[in-house]
């Protein structure tokens, strides 16, 4: 079977104009460069996929409607351990110091986060999942200098040894500089 027998090239870059996401926009450009000739492995190539990727895009279009193939439909996924309110309570709490709350650490740490979900949330959250919820709260994970360690009231050299061994550490977006 010819794949994207049915679409034509000019169906396909009209509907490319209305899109604005990454992976609609790669569906649509990939299915573009196919009617013109380029193979699936070349695609795959193109775009860092696997061609079963790729496969899977094209197959999307044979058996939707155009408007339909080209984006995700919707996965649920599990619920969010927190609710919105809370979310918005831990995202808050993020942006204080880790000793505005009672922690005796400098920066926020995936420990610290842990601790603090079991404590005040009374949830359990993997590592991955506390690095994420860092990140929506706003801290990235970076390089850090002294002005970007809090000192909470202990001396420099107790606070560099903190640090010494990871010279990175979650802080606020706006310690970037």
């Amino acid at each position: 079977m010819d794949r994207l027998a049915d679409l034509e090239v000019g169906e396909l870059q009209e509907a490319l104009e209305g899109v604005e996401n990454n992976t609609p926009t790669q569906r649509l450009i990939a299915a573009i460069a196919y009617k013109h000739g380029i193979t699936q492995s070349e695609l795959a190539n193109w775009f860092g996929v696997e061609r079963k990727t790729i496969y899977n895009w094209f197959r999307r279009f044979e058996q939707r409607p155009l408007e339909e193939a080209i984006y995700e439909e919707e996965r649920p996924g599990r619920p969010r351990k927190l609710d919105e309110d809370e979310l918005a309570a831990l995202q808050m709490i993020l942006t204080a110091t880790p000793s505005a709350v009672g922690f005796d650490v400098p920066t926020w740490t995936v420990e610290a986060v842990q601790s603090l979900l079991r404590d005040r949330f009374d949830v359990e959250y993997s590592p991955p999942s506390c690095r994420r919820l860092m990140k929506e709260a706003g801290l990235r994970y970076r390089h850090v200098g002294e002005d970007d360690i809090e000192m909470n009231g202990r001396g420099r050299e107790s606070c560099q040894a903190d640090h010494r061994e990871r010279k990175r550490a979650w802080v606020p977006t706006d310690a970037d500089g």
